[in-house]
């Protein structure tokens, strides 16, 4: 696998979700003494994106701190697909070659996975797996951008993903932080 490029590749965190399932405000919900947006934020902030974007909710942790510029979801309870376009609009703004697509309650993804995603880029895009899934963190090449921005609903870039190379995320980094029990079993993998 080749040596991580990040040039002109941007982060994206998508830290807006409603936390319905959850009973609201899964992102700031405590996961081993740091809120579990934090996990996300502080892993990829670890890494030489070129920017690191986070769209939020009023509600979101301050991800500020941790070195994410951060971008309103707008309107307030728009759906997945509204945080992807703003994100990709800033992206394309700041002329990235690509984005890199993240969840904020993906708390336990490992550095090492991101790095050889970015390593495997090769200017297309390259999704994680689990379970024979392709899923976030994925990354897209400028190509993809307009599509991503033309998303509709509550559902991520999947179907974008179809046919797309994928790497194996470690057992128990593809958990996804929805209800409260996720939240006990994201604590005991810690």
């Amino acid at each position: 696998m080749a040596e991580p490029d990040f040039s002109g590749i941007v982060a994206l965190l998508l830290a807006a979700g409603r936390g319905a399932r959850f009973g609201g405000a899964k992102l700031g919900a405590d996961l081993g003494g740091r809120p579990v947006a934090f996990h996300a934020a502080a892993m990829l902030a670890g890494l030489p994106f070129a920017q690191h974007l986070a769209v939020v909710r009023d509600d979101t942790p301050n991800l500020a701190p941790l070195g994410w510029t951060t971008l309103p979801l707008d309107p307030p309870h728009a759906p997945q697909s509204r945080s992807l376009a703003i994100g990709v609009a800033a992206a394309r703004a700041a002329r990235a070659r690509g984005v890199l697509i993240a969840l904020a309650d993906m708390p336990l993804v490992p550095t090492a996975h991101v790095a050889a995603l970015v390593g495997a880029f090769d200017g297309d895009r390259i999704a994680s797996s689990a379970a024979g899934q392709r899923m976030p963190p994925a990354l897209f090449g400028a190509r993809h951008f307009g599509a991503l921005e033309a998303l509709s609903g509550d559902r991520g870039a999947g179907a974008l993903l179809t046919g797309a190379p994928c790497l194996p995320l470690p057992p128990g980094a593809e958990l996804d932080v929805d209800r409260p029990e996720d939240l006990v079993r994201a604590a005991g993998l810690l």
